[in-house]
């Protein structure tokens, strides 16, 4: 894929960081010594982790050169690392590896989240929000339309360009042997949107990237012109005018013995 555009990301960014806080709200630590944000974005998310511990050795961490250079320029004194988090190691053990909205692009959760686990210092969180709407119509009709003449040929198998992600009960399951505290929950935000556009460009900014990075420019244009047509007629217009979003999100908090 191309990489990512911070000022796009951004531009939903209100949204985009209030599961953040709400993550955060839930982690059982009252100090912390080392964080680690895995996966942080423009950086959002790591102003939350500063402002709730503001003694701690605080990371971000990242692979795409765009956010790590956006995330610089607002947190100047914070570390920001290149890394891939499917491979990634801390250097210390952290007292909190806080995962949002990061998670559902690296695969096989099965062993990264248990190592995720397992490389925190005693007492340490791991907390992870990830998005979990492959059956929204948002996401439906990214699918539909990538088997699709034209589009299907570059695109191809849009079955591999997401992580398959566990139920909620799988990451209990995988947390519950190994930690003194698991806390699953799912929540479902309804954002009102001004246009079936709107909606077409928050994910563009994320989950759309896979299907439309492949295409050339024309076959681009014509992927999202009938993709907003389709979005147009999956999310009718409100009493207001504007169009209801949902999105669920799904969250883990999971802490290690002392």
């Amino acid at each position: 894929m191309s990489d990512w555009n911070p000022g796009l990301y951004r531009r939903y960014e209100d949204e985009r960081t209030r599961p953040a806080r709400e993550l955060l709200a839930r982690v059982p630590l009252e100090r912390a010594a080392r964080v680690v944000d895995l996966g942080c974005g423009p950086g959002n998310s790591t102003e939350l982790l500063v402002q709730r511990f503001p003694g701690a050795a605080v990371a971000g961490v990242d692979n795409s050169d765009a956010m790590l250079q956006s995330a610089r320029q607002r947190l100047p004194g914070v570390r920001f690392d290149s890394a891939d988090i499917g491979a990634w190691q801390p250097e210390a053990a952290p007292d909190l590896i806080y995962a949002n909205a990061s998670l559902q692009w690296v695969p096989a959760h099965e062993t990264l989240v248990p190592r995720l686990f397992d490389a925190l210092a005693p007492g340490g969180v791991l907390a992870i929000q990830m998005p979990d709407n492959r059956e929204e119509p948002t996401h439906r009709l990214m699918r539909e339309l990538a088997a699709q003449a034209p589009w299907a040929g570059p695109i191809g198998d849009a079955g591999r360009l997401r992580t398959d992600l566990l139920a909620i009960a799988g990451y209990y399951d995988l947390l519950a042997p190994r930690a003194v505290l698991v806390d699953v929950w799912h929540t479902v935000y309804q954002h009102p949107m001004a246009s079936a556009a709107a909606i077409v460009e928050w994910v563009r900014g994320t989950g759309l990237r896979p299907f439309i990075d492949p295409l050339p420019p024309a076959l681009r244009e014509s992927f999202l012109a009938e993709y907003e047509r389709c979005v147009d007629a999956a999310y009718p217009a409100r009493t207001d005018g504007r169009r209801l979003l949902a999105f669920p999100r799904m969250f883990i908090v999971a802490r290690k013995p002392s």
